[in-house]
């Protein structure tokens, strides 16, 4: 094979201090491959010169050839059968991975059918079927694939045939499309994590590839995420709770978020509805990457949070509430006029307010101050009667803290007049001094 090839991360590594893996590495994987096609004879594939062999003129011809003889697939599952067959199938894709790889001139428009059509017959194929139901990736080794030797080949070439500068994907687009992507989606359930870590790179070529294949590559992965979360089985694994804090809370970040938000907080609310422990995480990774110059975005993460606290258990609340009622607050002292609204929407939610009614002791100090300023400061008229309305709630909730709140506001507003006024007046002072200095340095006033 080809040095020039891409090599994924090594699946094979066994953690030496790890009991699991010790006891993993002694136990023999297993390998299973799909239903190929019985030909119920020997499969005989006539030799052809070697690419390097022939006059450049003849190249891409031959060419043609290997991969009309590389269509024909084999039974991996047989050890014995067509072994030299095999072994020859093996070298002439080892030969097309270099072809391609330094090659020039040899993608012509008759080779972009041929091409996906070789893929196609190699990689698209039904998927063996499970061992077993309750296959779990930390204790168990996975299912490998018998047709590797050829598989891994037939990915490498497919890689550096959409690498290749000569590659045009206003002629392959003809080929490589919608149905082709659904087809390469559906085998990321294939339990080899091999062919998973090509089929990352082969999505990732063909989404910087084909800008009309974007949208709907980003709708199909949406749909796969909403019926993967809604179909794991109970209690979660630790896989799944590490995709939702390393994948999905760091997804918030990325700057297309509008495209998919909907979608991803849908998710979000799926895991907490199977465990509510993942709440104190999931509104701490929210609160940690809230965005500070983006007002659209902090809409959004406005909206999504009130959908979590749709479904948040009352226990789970009480562990987020101070951190979360700070933020909250910040956002109803913003200046932008839809950050404020949807922040004080959360007090026409039944649900939150029965939560903030219950823990109005520790809520209520945290909120008063910005609330009590907007009430008297904020440009909109609009916010000042939604904030009029929250103050109101709180004091019919706990009238004696509200009141207790109310004298401790005026009088460290008053004392804070104070001070400033006390500031002012040192001020004025020192500027009269300054004055004074000045003039008598200037011979102006007698010194």
């Amino acid at each position: 094979m080809s040095s020039a090839a891409t090599t994924p991360p090594s699946v094979d590594k066994v953690d030496g201090f790890s009991r699991k893996s010790v006891r993993k590495a002694k136990q023999k994987r297993s390998q299973s491959s799909s239903q190929f096609r019985s030909q119920g004879k020997p499969i005989e594939l006539t030799p052809l010169p070697l690419l390097k062999d022939v006059p450049a003129p003849e190249q891409p011809e031959l060419f043609l050839k290997k991969l009309q003889q590389c269509c024909t697939v084999f039974d991996f599952m047989d050890t014995l059968s067509d072994l030299k067959m095999k072994e020859y199938k093996r070298s002439t894709l080892n030969e097309l991975v270099d072809y391609v790889t330094v090659s020039r001139g040899y993608l012509t428009e008759q080779a972009y059918p041929e091409v996906v059509k070789m893929v196609s017959y190699n990689i698209f194929r039904t998927l063996p079927p499970t061992d077993s139901n309750e296959f779990d990736p930390e204790e168990d080794e996975p299912t490998l694939e018998a047709s590797w030797p050829h598989l891994q080949l037939v990915y490498e070439f497919f890689i550096r045939f959409l690498e290749s500068q000569e590659f045009q994907p206003s002629i392959a687009k003809k080929y490589i499309d919608q149905k082709f992507v659904l087809q390469l989606l559906e085998l990321f359930d294939s339990e080899d994590p091999r062919e998973r870590d090509y089929l990352k790179t082969v999505l990732h070529r063909i989404y910087g590839k084909f800008l009309g294949l974007r949208a709907f590559i980003r709708k199909q992965i949406n749909n796969i995420f909403l019926r993967i979360i809604n179909g794991f089985a109970l209690p979660l694994k630790a896989e799944h709770k590490q995709f939702l804090v390393k994948v999905l809370i760091p997804l918030h970040t990325v700057r297309s978020l509008s495209l998919f938000h909907a979608q991803l907080a849908y998710c979000i609310v799926q895991f907490l509805e199977k465990d509510p422990a993942l709440t104190e995480p999931v509104i701490r990774g929210l609160l940690k990457f809230w965005p500070k110059t983006c007002s659209q975005k902090e809409v959004m993460y406005l909206g999504e949070l009130e959908e979590i606290l749709d479904v948040i258990e009352p226990t789970q609340f009480v562990k987020i509430q101070e951190p979360l009622f700070k933020q909250i607050s910040r956002c109803v002292s913003s200046p932008h006029f839809q950050v404020a609204e949807r922040a004080l929407y959360y007090w026409n939610n039944e649900y939150i307010m029965s939560l903030i009614e219950e823990n109005s002791s520790v809520i209520l100090p945290i909120m008063f101050a910005s609330l009590y300023r907007i009430s008297k400061e904020h440009w909109n008229p609009a916010i000042v009667a939604l904030v009029y309305n929250v103050l109101k709630a709180f004091m019919e909730m706990n009238s004696t803290l509200f009141d207790e709140l109310t004298a401790t506001y005026k009088s460290d507003r008053q004392r804070e007049k104070k001070k400033e006024k006390e500031r002012e007046e040192l001020w004025k002072k020192l500027e009269d001094l300054e004055l004074k200095r000045s003039l008598r340095r200037d011979g102006i006033i007698p010194t």
